[in-house]
């Protein structure tokens, strides 16, 4: 069985980046806000949906984050990084934190081991040291070792299907 290998010529794929997009949006994905703070200690958060497990073995979980985010250098330089599930009604925390890392004016937050802020209400929240950083073309992979987890079973998660918000009932 012969082995194949990507190329340069691999990126130019004969495919349109909003095609891909579209395609992608079919898979419906969770709502997170991954959280660190910056060079001044300040909280920083950040919109995500490539938030995923990786193992149980330790306990690691990963997202990725655009090399051209406003973020991308606190989330480099901490060490440690939290990523908060939102709830169903969370859907202002998300846009809020997918235009400005620096908001938090109204945002209800503690801190647990690592010092990356919880947000509070959401769905599950992890708290996390960086285990690793990869590339991932225009991305960059985070991943993180759990050291410490809480979900709540009585909150609905916020969802984003097709490029809009949405609730999904009683999936608990």
């Amino acid at each position: 069985m012969s082995q194949t290998t990507s190329t340069a010529a691999d990126s130019l794929a004969p495919f349109e980046q909003r095609a891909f997009r579209d395609a992608m949006g079919r898979f419906v994905t969770g709502v997170a806000v991954a959280t660190t703070r910056d060079a001044e200690g300040a909280p920083v958060g950040v919109t995500i949906n490539s938030f995923t497990s990786v193992s149980l073995n330790p306990p690691l979980v990963l997202f990725c984050l655009d090399r051209r985010a406003r973020t991308l250098p606190a989330f480099q330089a901490t060490g440690y990084f939290a990523v908060n599930v939102l709830a169903a009604d969370q859907q202002a925390h998300s846009i809020r934190f997918a235009r400005r890392c620096d908001d938090w004016q109204g945002i209800d937050h503690v801190t647990w081991t690592t010092g990356a802020p919880i947000i509070m209400g959401s769905v599950a929240a992890c708290d996390c040291t960086v285990d690793a950083l990869y590339d991932g073309g225009d991305h960059v992979i985070l991943v993180g070792r759990v050291q410490r987890i809480e979900a709540t079973a009585d909150r609905e998660p916020l969802v984003y299907p097709r490029g809009q918000y949405a609730r999904v009932g009683n999936i608990g």
